[in-house]
């Protein structure tokens, strides 16, 4: 064998062993970077914020379940779940409604089977209660702070500067008290503008406002998504995806409604740290009313996309019974979560609150919990002092 020929072969003997060993040292490095990051602990994205430990896997709970005495949330009685207030009328015979909001930010809560949580919430819950009220109507909303931070709420909407939330910061055991007259009609977020904005927002501060017109919308079965995420590991990154809350959950229990009914969501954005999100409906089309603030549709579509704090109405039904999907078109958030199915049966069930139009009560005073439960069979949550 000549010269160059051994130089050849050792070149290739030499180049094997390099890329044996490199690999080798590549798969004992990864295998323990992949068991020692099942047993780190991650802080908050605040300094000073209470550690939690965290593996931020997708869990997709197929054959796992959350205990409810755990869960941030349940889903299914949140969607149809509407706060109305506890009802007066002033002098004047304007109606006022009432609403009280407790501030709390040391829960911890399971978000995904096993996996937990140190949630933010108003009145317990991720997303915050949906309160809801008529154009013309005065909102009075009181604040209990019982967190160890400052907490607001800002309304998206029209209201004067001192009740936007952004300035008056209540202080831990503080409280404070909104009031503005609900305007215009559309559908709203609310959440924490105390800084870091993202910190309070991402944790699970915020919600739904609801206003309708005077002049009531077509029946309709209701209900209300509030698109938003879980970043487990605190690296501003999402690690699951949901609607009301929960990842997954609508999958494995789909959302009944009615063949031919008309079906009004009142749909939000308030994902953090990914710039758009969107909803798109399998084997149907919807009328979308941006902001929920017009009677005439924007848009006939099957699918809209948000930026975070955006929101409209959905309207639509379906010809034919089955399951049908429902997910964000994005495939990572589908495949961490975002995605759900509805069932569509035969029948005219319309027990499920169909909505309440809340001008149908507006004369009515001192409406109490017990004639609320009687008229609408639904149970208020909150807002009742």
């Amino acid at each position: 064998m000549s010269y160059p020929q051994i130089a050849v072969v050792f070149g290739i003997a030499i180049s094997i062993i390099i890329f044996a060993i490199s690999t080798a040292v590549y798969s004992k490095s990864s295998f323990s970077d992949q068991n020692s990051s099942k047993l780190n602990t991650f802080g908050g994205h605040t300094p000073g914020y209470p550690t939690l430990q965290t593996t931020g896997d997708v869990l997709d709970p197929t054959s796992l379940v959350i205990n409810p005495k755990n869960a941030v949330v349940d889903p299914m009685k949140y969607l149809r779940e509407f706060n109305y207030g506890k009802l007066s009328t002033s002098s004047n015979g304007t109606l006022i409604r009432d609403f009280t909001m407790i501030a709390s930010d040391q829960l911890t809560k399971e978000v995904s089977p096993d996996v937990f949580y140190n949630v933010w919430t108003f009145n317990g819950t991720i997303p915050g209660p949906t309160l809801r009220a008529t154009e013309g109507d005065t909102i009075r909303i009181t604040l209990i702070n019982n967190g160890s931070k400052f907490h607001s709420i800002h309304f998206h909407g029209i209201h004067p500067s001192e009740m936007d939330g952004v300035f008056e910061g209540i202080a831990p055991g503080g409280k404070f008290t909104y009031q503005f007259t609900a305007e215009p009609f559309g559908v709203f977020p609310y959440h924490c503008h105390m800084q870091p904005l993202e910190e309070h927002i991402t944790h699970g501060l915020y919600g739904a406002l609801i206003i309708d017109p005077e002049k009531p919308r077509a029946s309709a079965d209701e209900l209300v998504m509030l698109m938003n995420g879980y970043d487990t590991d605190f690296d501003t990154e999402n690690n699951f995806y949901t609607v009301n809350g929960i990842p997954y959950y609508y999958m494995h229990h789909p959302i009944q409604i009615d063949k031919n009914r008309l079906i009004r969501i009142y749909l939000l954005n308030m994902l953090e740290f990914d710039p758009l999100n969107n909803f798109h409906l399998h084997a149907n089309m919807f009328n979308f009313y941006k902001t929920g603030t017009k009677l005439i549709p924007d848009e006939y579509t099957d699918i809209v996309t948000m930026n975070q704090g955006e929101r409209g109405t959905l309207e639509f039904s379906y010809k034919y019974p089955g399951k049908y999907m429902f997910h964000a078109h994005k495939t990572e958030f589908a495949e961490k979560g975002w995605t759900g199915l509805f069932l569509v049966k035969e029948g005219t069930n319309q027990s499920i609150n169909e909505n309440l139009n809340v001008t149908s009560i507006r004369n009515i005073t001192n409406y109490s919990t017990t004639d609320f439960s009687k008229t609408t069979g639904l149970v208020p949550t909150g807002g009742v002092n």
